[in-house]
């Protein structure tokens, strides 16, 4: 077959040689001529495989302590070469250049390096050159060349080469589209390094990805980019959706936020909190948490800032739910949990959240800061002649954290640690109000003494007007109306706390 390459020369240089031994001798099975350099060198000689060395082909020793290698027309024109081509053919054969017909290479640990927290320096020199210039040339060349440019190949590759030394043209095309998904991905890691508080531009990636079951509606298709193992360990269940997922996001930002906190434990439904509470121990926490709103607990997604015992597992598996995450599990609980085998089950692996955030808007694509503001008692300013008591105090930086993880406009009542009830993505402040109360008299809370925080400030005094009303006794809110007076002076005159916080937690 005309698209049919035989394997007859490979260079082979690489950072990380896991899994390499296999392939090596592989190819020395088919009489393959191997050059290589410096440490790959020296393993590939340890295996009594035959080697040639870079600088005998180049006739220049690796200079400049290793930054210059393989850099040279002797190794680029063997890869670049054109076997069809025959001016190609005349200038190799003219200048002695051997025919390259396999490049195996990877790259310095950029990312690895900056997320180390190395020196500057460090991180400079793990910028590759040689070996980012090579993946380029051989997958350039996939006419003729196969190019497999980091270890998460090698599995397709040894499969490949398991019968015979050929390739085709699309086995040759598909490592090279790989290629290019390294060489672009290294150098969006480079560009955002140097880019930090620098210029406005768009230059993520990810090297990873995972195709869903579908999207939000089973007409889309769905995407994961990402590597979900180093955040989770998946212990059981089925596969996560692109709803699971965005609920299981939610969760996990939320929790963030009270994790240093004692036992607390949430359950989620469309990203917002329908229960939340916090007790002196996690069974006490999940139980408060699902007296919340035990209607919509069924089927959401469950967050534990304690390990799982079995005591509270047993409480757990009575309820349907799509997704448990927690620290840690003790066996028994673990093996309760695990009785019904659809439910997901999360360890959360102690990694750093990202700090930006990015959606999709109109033709382009919208970049923020994530909302890394949580306050304490130490941020509220009082604003009224009643002042809130140490209870109240509690609850209105429990409130006030659980209202910045719920989407807008939005009010939480909360009291004893534990919330009564959100209004939730309402277009009027009011509305999410009245909705907020509606829910908690539904499940028969007495609101007498709970506390309300609010997202954004209150043009008018209407809201805390009906929060008195039901109840009420103490509120947190931003402030900056140009009417704030107006909430102020109600609050007065009839007995009702208020702190500023100075910071709106709109989320959309």
């Amino acid at each position: 077959m005309a698209n049919k390459k035989r394997i007859k020369s490979a260079l082979i240089s690489v950072f990380d040689k896991d899994g390499l031994d296999a392939i090596v001798k592989q190819l020395n099975s088919y009489g393959v001529t191997i050059y290589s350099t410096g440490g790959t060198q020296d393993f590939i000689e340890k295996l009594n495989i035959p080697v040639e060395r870079v600088e005998d082909l180049t006739s220049y020793p690796s200079i400049l302590g290793g930054r210059v290698k393989t850099l040279h027309p002797k190794v680029f024109g063997g890869i670049l070469t054109r076997r069809e081509n025959k001016t190609d053919q005349e200038q190799i054969a003219e200048y002695e250049i051997p025919e390259i017909d396999l490049v195996i290479v990877d790259l310095y640990p950029f990312e690895k390096t900056v997320a180390s927290g190395a020196s500057h320096e460090d991180i400079i020199e793990k910028i590759d050159i040689g070996g980012i210039s090579l993946i380029r040339a051989a997958a350039k060349n996939y006419d003729d060349v196969v190019i497999i440019p980091s270890k998460e190949q090698y599995p397709a590759f040894l499969n490949l080469i398991s019968q015979s030394a050929e390739t085709s043209l699309a086995d040759r095309k598909t490592f090279a589209r790989d290629a290019f998904n390294v060489s672009s991905h290294y150098d969006a890691q480079i560009f955002n390094y140097f880019n930090q508080d620098g210029i406005p531009v768009f230059k993520q990636s990810q090297i990873k990805a995972k195709t869903l079951r579908y999207g939000e509606n089973p007409h889309q298709q769905g995407t994961f980019y990402g590597d979900l193992d180093a955040m989770f360990d998946i212990l059981h269940g089925k596969e996560l959706s692109y709803n699971n997922l965005l609920d299981v996001d939610a969760a996990v930002n939320l929790m963030d936020d009270f994790k240093n906190d004692d036992p607390t434990f949430g359950i989620l439904k469309h990203n917002n909190a329908c229960g939340f509470a916090t007790r002196k121990t996690i069974k006490e926490a999940y139980l408060a948490a699902l007296a919340g709103d035990p209607v919509s607990a069924f089927g959401g997604i469950l967050i534990s800032n304690r390990p799982l015992d079995e005591t509270t597992a047993k409480e757990v598996n009575e309820l349907f739910c799509e997704v448990v995450i927690a620290p840690e599990y003790d066996a028994r609980a673990l093996e309760i949990l695990k009785e019904k085998k659809n439910r997901v089950i999360l360890v959360q692996k102690p990694v750093v959240l990202p700090k930006k955030q990015f959606r999709t808007a109109l033709n382009g694509i919208l970049e923020q800061d994530r909302d890394l503001i949580s306050e304490t008692v130490a941020n509220f300013e009082p604003r009224t002649k009643t002042v809130p008591t140490a209870a109240e105090m509690n609850d209105l930086v429990f409130a006030n954290k659980l209202v910045k993880h719920t989407k807008s406009n939005t009010i939480v009542l909360a009291k004893n640690g534990q919330l009564l009830a959100s209004g939730t993505g309402q277009t009027s402040r009011v509305d999410a109000l009245r909705q907020a109360i509606h829910k908690a008299q539904s499940f028969n809370f007495d609101l007498h003494g709970a506390v309300m925080a609010s997202d954004a400030f209150f043009p008018f005094p209407d809201c805390v007007e009906i929060a008195k009303n039901a109840g009420i006794t103490a509120v947190v809110q931003p402030g900056g109306s140009v009417k704030d007076q107006l909430s102020i002076d109600y609050c007065n005159e009839n007995g009702v706390s208020m702190v500023f916080t100075g910071n709106r937690h709109f989320k959309h």
